[in-house]
């Protein structure tokens, strides 16, 4: 065997390993493409029914917020009834208990001037009921003489 035939045993068997280990890396690599597309499809097959189930989560919370707004809505609308009728309450009722408190602070005090003892109310939750009777008729004085609250107002007074 001359040097030119080994040379090209040489070469034949090099190209023969290297198609060898070509043809393992290509089997190789298509069973890693048949696992990657069987995978592939698992996730479709799963990730279809999990987007349907999320679409039909949003769409019931949706409606629920929807039901919360309508409470909150009724909520705010008994809160502003509540509000007119204790405002009315307390025009109706407030006015006549500060006038009458206002009209025995009245006589005490010329009943004490008569007596010749004109004195301010000595204890300390007289005098805060004192000044609340007074802020709550100076209040009354002021009040808007239009609007709801005093069409209100007046028609309770008669």
């Amino acid at each position: 065997m001359s040097v030119g035939e080994l040379a090209g045993l040489l070469v034949a068997v090099f190209w023969a390993v290297l198609v060898t280990l070509l043809a393992v890396v290509l089997v190789r690599l298509s069973q890693v493409l048949k696992e990657a597309t069987v995978l592939v499809s698992a996730v479709t097959e799963q990730a279809v029914p999990l987007l349907t189930e999320a679409g039909a989560a949003v769409r019931s919370a949706n409606e629920q917020l929807e039901r919360v707004d309508e409470i909150t809505a009724n909520v705010q609308d008994a809160a502003a009834n509540a509000n007119a009728l204790s405002s009315t309450v307390a025009a109706t009722l407030g006015g006549p208990l500060v006038k009458v408190a206002a009209f025995s602070y009245g006589v005490r005090k010329a009943v004490a001037k008569q007596n010749g003892t004109l004195t301010l109310p000595a204890q300390p939750g007289e005098r805060e009921e004192l000044a609340r009777l007074i802020r709550a008729e100076v209040r009354a004085a002021t009040a808007p003489k239009s609007g709801l609250l005093a069409r209100v107002r007046r028609a309770v007074r008669g």
